[in-house]
């Protein structure tokens, strides 16, 4: 699962649109970019946090600069708590080139000290978006680590894995009605990448047109 191969195998398998969103990272993101215009493949930046609930959360951003600088922040959120490899993996950065130009020392699993109810605001600042991940997961979700949507909630949009529960979903936490759904491949290999079966129709096909996309509430 290195940059350019995700954006290769993105390319091959017919995607007009791929995101990289590792957790508390953007710093495979430049990488990722190139590899991105050699491919000539529309992306999204980037990254899926973990908030102090340890609700996971994808952020994404319209540009390199913008994901780069949440980048910098959410790295002084996170706990000094070295990576064990031998537990959890190496914790690669590549270049364009998918070779390793080096490794994050911090476990990037680990929850940041930033709270689900600031990460509205917190992406905001950075021109980006948030939309919670696989909100109904039984673990590091929304609704498995709260257990509601909060009522000062201001996301428009979440990620579910199996749109076919996206209704009971509605019904039961009324806050989605007014709601979009992503179903993402959520891949962590390459072979978990899905052929284009779900769609976006933004106005062009610019970073800032896709997120408007994605945030803008259903009629």
């Amino acid at each position: 699962m290195t940059p350019a191969n995700i954006v290769g195998m993105a390319k091959v398998i017919g995607l007009d649109l791929v995101a990289l969103t590792d957790h508390s990272s953007c710093k495979n993101l430049p990488a990722f970019d190139a590899a991105a215009k050699f491919y000539e493949m529309n992306v999204i930046y980037g990254m899926e946090l973990t908030t102090m609930e340890e609700v996971h959360v994808l952020c994404y951003f319209s540009s390199l600069k913008d994901a780069m600088a949440f980048d910098r922040y959410v790295y002084e959120q996170l706990p000094p708590i070295e990576n064990t490899p031998a537990l959890f993996g190496n914790q690669i950065i590549c270049d364009e080139n998918d070779q390793i130009c080096g490794h994050e020392k911090k476990l990037l699993i680990s929850a940041t000290m930033i709270p689900f109810d600031q990460v509205y605001d917190l992406t905001q600042q950075y021109h980006g978006i948030m939309v919670p991940a696989h909100i109904n997961k039984p673990t590091t979700s929304l609704l498995a680590n709260l257990g509601f949507v909060p009522a000062d909630s201001r996301f428009s949009c979440a990620e579910v894995k199996d749109l076919s529960t996206w209704p009971a979903l509605q019904e039961q936490y009324p806050y989605l009605k007014n709601c979009n759904v992503l179903s993402s491949s959520d891949a962590h290999d390459l072979n978990s990448l899905r052929e284009p079966l779900c769609f976006l129709e933004p106005e062009d096909t610019s970073p800032e047109a896709i997120l408007q996309c994605i945030q803008r509430r259903p009629h």
